[in-house]
């Protein structure tokens, strides 16, 4: 927990990348996987996740992002986009999931199934929207942490235009929408604020223990 801890005290919202430094396939994949393994909930995970590191495009989201080098500098760019309405499907292919990866009838999971669709079909689509889009920052949370036990930076970023950042990648046709992006990759030596010291509120006033 030691070195967990340390890594959380290392890591800050980087601000200047060294963009001749590129993550390696393993360390991405890496973490990748820990996106994947990301909690949500009912573990439906109503989101997709794309993974930027053509240069022309980067160039168009940084003018989407008001114009933050992290953007292009970064080794690659991770866009968070969740779903802006579902229907009975996602929770149908979730429990055909659950079915195959755990040899569970498929009969069986109906009540589970029936349960979900009770508590979110019938929700309007804004909330279902909110609701999906707050499921990707636990993914977010889930990034940020990996990156950091690996020594790879990262800046999480809710600077951009939305609506530039859905038509540049098509998500407008997906039913999706860009909720939150994270630049990763590693520091450049010239970035002052990895020297700053970090800031959070005291144990005192955040914490209360009844």
């Amino acid at each position: 927990m030691n070195d967990y801890l340390e890594s959380l005290n290392w890591r800050y919202a980087t601000k200047k990348f060294n963009s001749e430094k590129q993550i390696s396939d393993a360390d991405l994949n890496a973490l990748l996987e820990a996106i994947r393994l990301s909690p949500s909930s009912y573990g439906l995970q109503p989101y997709h996740v794309f993974i930027i590191k053509d240069k022309e495009l980067r160039e168009k989201l940084k003018a989407a992002s008001w114009g933050q080098p992290q953007i292009t500098d970064s080794s690659c760019l991770i866009v968070f986009a969740n779903n802006t309405s579902f229907d009975s499907d996602l929770i149908d292919n979730y429990l055909a999931n659950i079915s195959n990866t755990r040899d569970i009838d498929l009969n069986n999971l109906q009540g589970y199934g029936d349960f979900m669709k009770s508590k979110l079909l019938d929700l309007p689509d804004n909330i279902k929207e909110n609701w999906s889009a707050r499921q990707t920052y636990l993914a977010l949370g889930n990034l940020l942490s990996a990156a950091a036990n690996l020594k790879i930076d990262a800046c999480p970023m809710e600077g951009f235009e939305a609506e530039v950042y859905n038509e540049l990648l098509g998500l407008n046709d997906k039913g999706l929408n860009t909720s939150v992006v994270a630049a990763i990759g590693y520091r450049a030596e010239e970035d002052d604020t990895q020297h700053y010291k970090k800031v959070r509120q005291s144990k005192d006033l955040l914490f209360t223990h009844i």
